[in-house]
């Protein structure tokens, strides 16, 4: 009897390491996601993991490419998720919620809460989270600034 080759043998939930970041890089641009311009640089991410955060890569390891990624980062409080996607080929496999799964793992072990944003038109990562157990917040704005100028006294 032959054995089936199925897809969940040939990945691996694995840490950041500094070399990947050229590879996740082009992912992300390839998801529409953030990069360097935004301050997303694989020392912004050692520094994160640093400070008891955790960039998970999935790894499909018979093609050795990055297939995924989840950014958690930890602010003493709660867990902030970040940078989740899969590769466009890889979607609508399960990779999702697995990588979800995984990030939920080590939110779990940390004891925390865990915080997300996502984009109002993705349907798609919507449902992966809520399938998850997230809610969305309706009576929350979010506010940000990217770069904080120097404030004249």
């Amino acid at each position: 009897m032959k054995k089936r080759n199925n897809i969940l043998d040939q990945i691996t939930f694995r840490a950041f390491r500094k070399k990947d970041f050229p590879e996740i890089l082009k992912l992300w641009q390839l998801c529409g996601m953030g990069g360097e311009e935004r301050g997303d640089t694989a020392e912004t991410i050692l520094k994160c993991n640093s400070h008891g955060g955790y960039f998970v890569v999935l790894e499909c390891t018979s093609q050795k490419i990055i297939i995924g990624t989840s950014w958690m980062t930890w602010d003493g409080r709660r867990i902030y998720l970040h940078h989740f996607c899969i590769h466009p080929e890889y979607r609508g496999k399960g990779f999702g919620k697995l990588l979800g799964h995984e990030c939920l793992r080590f939110i779990a072990k940390k004891g925390a809460q865990v915080k997300l944003e996502v984009h109002k038109n993705n349907q798609i990562a919507k449902k992966i989270y809520e399938k998850l157990g997230f809610f969305a917040f309706t009576d929350y704005d979010i506010y940000m600034i990217r770069e904080v100028k120097k404030i004249s006294p």
